[in-house]
């Protein structure tokens, strides 16, 4: 056992317990869409269970191995790449959405990448690019951080492009970056009057992205199935309903759900209802208690963070995924209308897995500790423990 605690030692640095809710919820996430995925297989693959299950696990090992491969990376160099992951993003989105993207369900959101035909979305990386330069920014700007001109200017344009062309065909998924932005503004220290000036310009641009885009009936629709009780409740909901009431407190067992045979993507969008179903509310609640666990665990991180940019990106990164997860599961059960967000860590997903997996590698980095690497001179952390502190207060 020595020669292999030693190797863990020497390969997966940072947060141990975070690294160990990771793999936790990679071993989590194997068992349960191989389950949810079997009537798909038996569907479209002859009934050959396997497939799902050798490529989801598959892509699960290429998520941690990004994911090491991150946290292995100084975290201050992403101050600098975020800005060019932000530049690629912004055609990508565009062409996505005017040109040549994917269309499922009714919405363009993916790309399919040539030779290997994998399609990925390009909100995914936006997403974490607009987070990391977002803390980039602030960092940088703390001493003038009231000045309108030098903060929030920059800000509300990349915040306000990027969540403006999402918001056409994924209004969900802008609206959740857009409230992750806003909490990273605020343990930045941005004036409230600034944010609320921020909050008016965001209203007017999601209208307006809602209005023109593809998804605006969409929204609206669901919008008045939840909030209206007088209309029926929408079928994979109902399903969903189902799948958590027959679920009791212990669950039916590992395989042996019935409304995967019924539900629409149950490996996806509502593998919460899934999980209940085979695990009971005891196995629910251990999944929202490691979700927990996961933000603490990075909230630790940020406060032990050496600088601010550490400590922005950790807190923005964490944010981002733990309040996807909560709208995934509050949707599942009935808290929320629909939304078409995967869980995170959990769900069935094809290159998401993998920017998911930086993510998780970023906040590890950041929890190495600014102790085990020399401070890089021109970057955004070279600032004392002491107006760190300051800043985040």
């Amino acid at each position: 056992m020595e020669p292999v605690k030693n190797w863990l030692r020497n390969n997966l640095k940072g947060d141990p317990v975070l690294w160990a809710i990771v793999l936790m919820f990679s071993f989590i996430s194997i068992a349960v869409v191989y389950s949810a995925t079997g009537t798909l297989a038996y569907k479209k693959m002859g009934g050959n269970t396997e497939y799902f299950l050798i490529k989801h696990t598959g892509l699960i090992v290429v998520g941690l191995f990004f994911a090491w491969l991150a946290h292995r990376i100084d975290y201050r160099h992403y101050s600098r790449l975020s800005l060019y992951a932000l530049l690629a993003s912004v055609p990508l989105l565009i062409f996505t959405y005017f040109v040549g993207g994917t269309t499922v369900n009714d919405a363009s959101r993916w790309l399919t990448i040539p030779v290997i035909n994998q399609t990925f979305q390009p909100s995914d990386l936006a997403k974490l690019a607009l987070i990391s330069h977002l803390a980039s920014m602030l960092s940088r700007r703390q001493q003038y951080i009231e000045n309108f001109k030098t903060t929030l200017l920059p800000v509300m344009l990349w915040v306000g492009v990027i969540c403006g062309i999402i918001v056409m065909s994924n209004a969900s998924t802008a609206l959740l970056l857009f409230f992750t932005c806003l909490l990273l503004m605020f343990i930045g220290r941005v004036p409230l009057k600034q944010m609320l000036i921020m909050v008016l310009i965001g209203t007017v641009v999601g209208g307006i992205g809602l209005a023109t885009g593809q998804r605006g009936k969409t929204v609206v629709s669901r919008i008045q199935n939840f909030t209206d009780k007088s209309k029926p409740v929408p079928f994979q909901l109902e399903h969903s309903y189902i799948a958590i009431s027959t679920g009791g407190l212990v669950g039916k067992g590992p395989g042996q759900s019935t409304e995967r045979n019924i539900m629409p993507h149950p490996y996806s969008d509502f593998i919460y209802a899934i999980i209940i179903e085979e695990y009971g509310m005891l196995g629910g609640i251990a999944v929202l208690f490691l979700y927990l666990a996961f933000l603490y665990r990075g909230l630790l991180t940020v406060m032990r963070s050496y600088g601010a940019f550490g400590g922005l990106l950790s807190a923005g990164l964490c944010f981002s995924l733990v309040l996807q997860a909560m709208v995934n599961m509050g949707v599942a059960v009935g808290l929320g209308p629909i939304t078409g967000l995967p869980l995170p860590m959990l769900s069935m997903g094809g290159t998401s897995l993998i920017f998911t997996g930086l993510s998780i590698g970023i906040i590890l980095s950041v929890s190495r500790g600014e102790r085990e690497i020399r401070p890089m001179v021109g970057e955004p952390d070279d600032e004392p423990r002491i107006a760190k502190q300051t800043a985040l207060a």
